[in-house]
């Protein structure tokens, strides 16, 4: 909540006309302080896109996390080497050097443990424990590769996992037209746009879990999606029982607040792919969730009474929150 206030008043400052400090997105964190080599970065890049590291040679990270996508896939659940669908929506890939921890229920704490689950996973990749090192060891290319960006170790899962991050967190999305407003640059935004931003950090209250410079809080809310998805619960119950922030079973069908940079880019939205579009979304927000029943649901998220007028304006400032990354 701090951090909502302290980037909500920051934005008030800028709306009045004075320049914001310059953004943090400008230095990449890395594990350690020590920023991998270009050779690193380079095989992450190749792995990325890489089919053979999956079971069937079919799917590759960039299989549903499409550059064209916004590092997403446009669909509401992914399919993987088993052919069915799989159970959460994909997300995106923006600033994930910033987060602290990942996937929907934020089960990883790192972005190299992150990296090796949806090989392993049978449902997605399909090859569990080492195979896929064993796999690539017999690829003289990659033999290669492996010993240029890690001579003392070649190839093994820790450094594909250290590679595949190392490519992840130059997928660094800022300086979108919200930003260059936000800066001084004043005509930047459009008018609505602009009036969807005084929104976003007022009354929609959109601000209270979307903070920070990537807008999100890096938390977990129950905000009210249908389904029997128990979210972070399934493995974490810490704080269930406390009153505050949120009620009882605060973790209960509680997700990750998702960053909303190149947001536009990214749809269906929600960790269940549930809403198509931005306007379904703040459609979602402003009837205060699609379950009101909800046990355990924020208690931020209430019916906000916001009119047609006011949704399409904020709409139009989550637009202005685009800011493609190409690849080199």
């Amino acid at each position: 909540m701090r951090a909502a206030i302290a980037f909500g008043l920051a934005g008030f400052v800028a709306a009045a006309g004075v320049k914001a400090a310059s953004t943090t997105l400008d230095v990449i964190p890395h594990p350690g302080k020590h920023p991998p080599s270009s050779a690193e970065i380079a095989l992450g890049k190749t792995l990325f896109f890489e089919t053979r590291l999956s079971s069937t040679g079919t799917v590759s990270c960039a299989t549903c996390h499409r550059p064209d996508r916004g590092f997403a896939d446009g669909q509401r659940f992914s399919v993987g080497v088993a052919g069915t669908p799989l159970k959460r929506h994909t997300p995106h890939l923006y600033n994930l050097a910033w987060n602290r921890t990942f996937f929907w229920d934020g089960r990883a704490s790192s972005l190299e443990e992150q990296a090796l689950a949806p090989i392993r996973n049978l449902e997605e990749m399909g090859l569990p424990g080492d195979m896929a090192a064993a796999k690539l060891r017999g690829i003289p290319s990659y033999a290669a590769a492996f010993q240029e960006a890690f001579p003392k170790s070649g190839v093994t899962m820790a450094n594909i996992a250290k590679a595949l991050a190392a490519f992840e967190r130059t997928l660094v999305s800022n300086h979108s037209a919200a930003d260059r407003y936000a800066a001084g640059e004043t005509n930047a935004l459009g008018e609505s746009a602009v009036r969807g931003r005084t929104l976003f950090f007022g009354r929609a209250m959109c601000s209270t879990c979307h903070s920070g410079p990537n807008f999100t809080d890096g938390l977990f809310h129950n905000t009210g999606v249908m389904g029997d998805d128990l979210g972070r619960a399934a493995f974490d119950r810490v704080g269930e029982f406390q009153m505050r922030p949120y009620p009882f079973f605060q973790m209960r069908r509680a997700f990750k607040t998702p960053g909303l940079r190149n947001v536009a880019m990214t749809a269906p939205y929600q960790h269940d792919g549930s809403e198509a579009t931005l306007d379904d979304v703040v459609r979602f927000y402003n009837q205060g969730g699609r379950d009101a029943q909800s046990y355990g649901k924020s208690l931020d998220i209430k019916p906000l009474n916001l009119t047609e007028d006011d949704l399409h304006d904020l709409v139009a400032f989550l637009e202005g929150l685009t800011a493609p990354v190409g690849i080199q």
